[in-house]
């Protein structure tokens, strides 16, 4: 690819900017950290954020598609939940019982979820839908996901997750995570130091204008840039992995209730065996329930096994959170076993409101707006800092990068406390870590090339 040097003027502070800033010897390191990254990690990001605004328009777009299953005419009584069960295992005797979401509104239908249905993935359930009036089963759909999410949003959550490529894939997203924050933090940098004359759109035209805009653009997104690298991270495969037992070790995993029918909080998985018509019944079950405060939407989940109890927990994830849940002895009704979202510690609390707003439920359709904003925010300076990459050359020719050798401008009281935090974060999060100790390498090893090669002169300093 051909490149041509840019304007001394768009890489260094001028005079007067040297004087006025003490952080002169910074700007060309985090200025090539900041074109670099982007260069290199822009398709990842501009991925995730087409991906991730088809994501926040697919909780509208699945209430339209699928309209006949998840909503029925308002009738006069609804049917016991055994009835409801009954009838949907009449019409899908396959697989086995795993848990029943009855009726959240007076016009939706109730989800009998079935798990070990030929056809149907390991880690999805086949949801049937059931009138709650009638008995009628309108139709059965492929769930995934404690949301509820039926084929189109499991599909686009499934591509922007992972590209459908299975655990492997999810390193493009946790990649792309990783290092959004730094893009974001390192354009704020600049633009903030950047002097006051020259971050004016109006009268500006070429690339002055198209920074002004990308800076701009950036700024205002930045927070919401942060808070989307954060959470992500958050279920990420390796840095997810490193705050879960951070959060481990400090006593902020998210508890549960016990699936035991002994009760008192412990280890509880997914109980993905059962019946409805196990012990005192679906309805006295959800009646127990009831009776502890919690109201809809609600989950039912069958006992595992003889010593197990049902557990019934709420799930709406939208503003106010309903996160409680109970567990009801199978043989007596009772319930054993009580634990309140506000018991929660603050870490648990603050990671499930975190998920849920970077997945568009917390805050419902303002929420999802938001996060299609963004998204289109993202797509946005992506292809403006392209575009001033190529107004930079000349002759139809990207502009040359930054060049090499900024970190030896950089004073040791700054450089190595700054690597030893770099080192330190790298480790916490990997794919922002082994990337950024690759790029140094590389680059050392082609300064050193360029140096016995004779090197290039460029701004005073050979490159």
């Amino acid at each position: 690819m051909t490149t041509t040097s840019p304007s001394p003027t768009d890489e260094a502070p001028g005079p007067a900017a040297a004087k006025s800033s003490g952080w002169a010897p910074l700007r060309p390191l985090v200025l090539r950290l900041h074109f670099y990254a982007g260069v290199l990690v822009a398709p990842f990001l501009l991925v995730a954020a087409v991906t991730g605004f088809l994501y926040a328009a697919s909780f509208q777009a699945e209430r339209i598609v699928y309209a006949h299953e998840l909503t029925v005419p308002v009738g006069d009584t609804e049917l016991p939940i055994a009835a409801q069960v009954a009838a949907a295992r009449k019409a899908h005797p396959e697989g086995t019982l795993s848990a029943v979401r009855p009726s959240p509104a007076k016009d939706a239908t109730t989800r009998v979820l079935l798990s070990g249905v030929p056809g149907v993935g390991k880690d999805h359930t086949l949801a049937v839908f059931v009138d709650p009036y009638t008995g009628k089963v309108r139709g059965a759909l492929e769930q995934y996901g404690s949301t509820g999410a039926l084929p189109l949003r499991t599909w686009i959550d499934e591509f922007h997750r992972d590209l459908r490529l299975g655990e492997n894939g999810r390193l493009y997203s946790e990649l792309a995570a990783s290092w959004l924050w730094v893009i974001a933090g390192g354009g704020i940098v600049l633009w903030f130091a950047r002097r006051r004359t020259r971050r004016k759109l109006r009268g500006t035209s070429g690339r002055r204008r198209t920074l002004g805009l990308h800076g701009t653009v950036g700024v205002w997104a930045a927070a919401g840039f942060f808070f989307l690298s954060a959470t992500g991270l958050t279920w990420s495969t390796y840095a997810g992995a490193n705050i879960d037992e951070l959060r481990t070790s400090l006593h902020q995993a998210t508890p549960s209730v016990s699936a035991a029918a002994g009760g008192e909080h412990a280890g509880h998985g997914s109980a993905a065996a059962g019946g409805g018509g196990h012990g005192v019944g679906l309805d006295k079950v959800l009646a127990a329930a009831r009776a502890e405060g919690l109201t809809d939407p609600v989950e039912i989940v069958p006992p595992a096994d003889a010593s197990s109890a049902y557990v019934v927990r709420q799930i709406q994830r939208s503003w106010p959170e309903k996160q409680d849940s109970v567990t009801v002895d199978p043989a007596t009704g009772a319930v054993t076993d009580v634990l309140r979202f506000a018991d929660y510690p603050v870490l648990a609390k603050l990671t499930r409101w975190g998920i849920d707003l970077h997945t568009g439920v917390l805050f419902g359709i303002v929420n999802q707006l938001a996060l299609m904003a963004l998204a289109l925010s993202l797509v946005l300076l992506i292809v403006s800092g392209y575009r001033m990459w190529w107004q930079r050359g000349r002759a139809g020719a990207f502009g040359r990068p930054v060049p090499r050798g900024a970190w030896q401008q950089v004073p040791p009281q700054i450089l190595v406390p700054a690597m030893a935090g770099v080192a330190v974060l790298g480790y916490f999060v990997p794919l922002l870590g082994v990337p950024l100790a690759a790029f140094v390498a590389v680059d050392v090893v082609l300064g050193e090339i360029d140096h016995r090669r004779g090197g290039r002169t460029y701004g005073g300093r050979t490159v």
